[in-house]
């Protein structure tokens, strides 16, 4: 199975996310556990977050 180019960067850096929106990490972060930022996945593991931010939703939501 071939990996297309866009897949070759699976997950942005909440730190990266927010400097694309020009927000801090933590309305990101607070943003994607409570699913009103439309860009990835928050995960609670025990007491710990765990974050997916999508490289092509990140795309999409931004407009570019």
């Amino acid at each position: 199975m071939e990996l297309k180019q866009e897949q070759e960067t699976l997950n942005v850096k909440v730190s990266d996310a927010a400097k694309v929106l020009g927000k801090s990490e933590q309305f990101v972060r607070v943003g994607l556990q409570r699913n009103i930022l439309p860009i990835g996945t928050a995960i609670k593991l025990s007491s710990r977050w765990t974050y997916h931010i999508s490289p092509k939703k990140l795309r999409d939501y931004v407009g570019g």
